[in-house]
């Protein structure tokens, strides 16, 4: 018996709609912050504006009678509560962007009068300021056009109630972000981040990116920086994903003991072609490691000249019982070996070789066994497995 037609739903399925591109473009982006935070920023702007009005109040200004309090800080508050870190919301910018472009506005009225065309040259004129006294902020643009459309022509109306409405807000926002959690002012120098891990990048790197996109960031350079490196480690630890020790450290041992003699552990290291020897007991336990370098530095390789037979003789076994030098590897290696369990998780090795100069740690069991090793080699290997 035929089967039967399937439904048109099923025969021809509906291609799924989505968005054109430039449509996709005009839709908001989803907030990172929480509720917490929003209702932080909503708080603390409305406690700006609030002492900004009330301290204002008592203060009105000349030029205009009543007014006490200027639109353009409400969208400044937005910035000082809601961005602190942006380069935008700085002190220097709320106050001399506000102020500057107060003052650009009065001097067109001075000069043109009100008009539309009056209004456009006194915003543009505001920004070029801006620009060139560093202290770009948005709600500028309004403090301009405002007085423009007030037909305000008094130069102290920038003073009152423009600087003293800007100065109480940026005191307010000292205070409450400090407070709460967020420095503020945010510094604009490069600052060190405080992760564990090296960035792959250079402060020079950096700045020759910024340089290229040559466009106005709303986000500090150094807390750019801080978010590029923390976004790297979650990277690590991602492709890392839940790898222990025990799954990448190499098991074949070549291993030696505290007697072991120079020549056999220099033979050792040239033979299997490594660069450093555990120094066990006789329980398998770690009580030192030695390197290439530990020998290097025992036949004085800072001084060239030489340096290679000084190196011969530091092997060589002495013939007497008596030595004025090493004879054993006891007498060489490093004594204080950084470890890591088996169990450990491999990302939290990631620091130890970027940071602290590691190129190989032993690795032991729960009764402080020697049971494999790691190397740089054995971790980039990782790395570009999980990727």
């Amino acid at each position: 018996m035929p089967s039967p037609d399937p439904a048109p739903d099923e025969a021809h399925p509906s291609p799924r709609l989505t968005p054109p591109a430039w449509l996709q473009d005009l839709l908001p982006a989803r907030l990172t912050v929480d509720a917490q935070e929003r209702w932080r920023v909503a708080a603390g702007a409305a406690l700006g504006i609030l002492l900004t009005a009330l301290l204002g109040h008592l203060f009105p200004s000349h030029a205009t009678g009543s007014i006490w309090l200027v639109a353009p800080i409400g969208a400044s508050a937005v910035l000082v509560f809601g961005l602190p870190a942006s380069p935008l919301a700085q002190p220097w910018a709320v106050v001399g962007g506000n102020t500057v472009s107060a003052l650009v506005g009065i001097i067109c009225v001075l000069a043109f009068g009100s008009s539309p065309w009056v209004a456009a040259l006194a915003v543009g004129l505001g920004i070029a300021a801006m620009f060139a006294l560093r202290c770009l902020h948005p709600p500028g643009g309004a403090s301009a056009l405002l007085v423009v459309l007030t037909g305000v022509h008094d130069p102290s109306f920038a003073l009152m109630p423009v600087l003293a409405n800007s100065l109480l807000l940026v005191a307010v926002g000292i205070a409450f972000n400090n407070a709460t959690g967020r420095r503020y002012p945010h510094g604009q120098r490069s600052v060190a981040t405080e992760t564990k891990l090296a960035p792959a990048f250079s402060e020079a790197d950096l700045d020759a990116v910024l340089a290229r996109h040559n466009q106005v960031l709303d986000v500090s350079r150094d807390e750019l920086q801080s978010l590029l490196s923390q976004t790297e480690i979650e990277a690590y630890q991602r492709r890392l994903g839940t790898l222990r020790c025990a799954d990448i450290m190499s098991r074949h041992l070549v291993t030696v003991q505290f007697g072991t003699s120079l020549e056999e552990a220099w033979a050792l290291l040239r033979e299997k072609r490594i660069k450093a020897l555990p120094v066990i007991d006789k329980v398998q336990r770690v009580v030192g490691i030695v390197t290439l370098a530990d020998f290097m530095r025992h036949a004085d390789l800072d001084l060239h000249h030489g340096w290679a037979e000084r190196l011969r003789t530091l092997i060589r076994a002495t013939p007497t019982s008596h030595s004025d030098k090493p004879e054993v590897v006891g007498q060489i290696m490093v004594r204080q070996v950084r470890v890591a369990s088996a169990e450990r998780p491999l990302s939290e090795l990631v620091p130890l070789f970027a940071d602290t100069g590691h190129h190989h740690i032993p690795i032991i069991d729960a009764e402080r066994r020697l049971v494999g090793i790691i190397t740089q080699s054995d971790l980039v290997a990782a790395l570009c497995r999980t990727g």
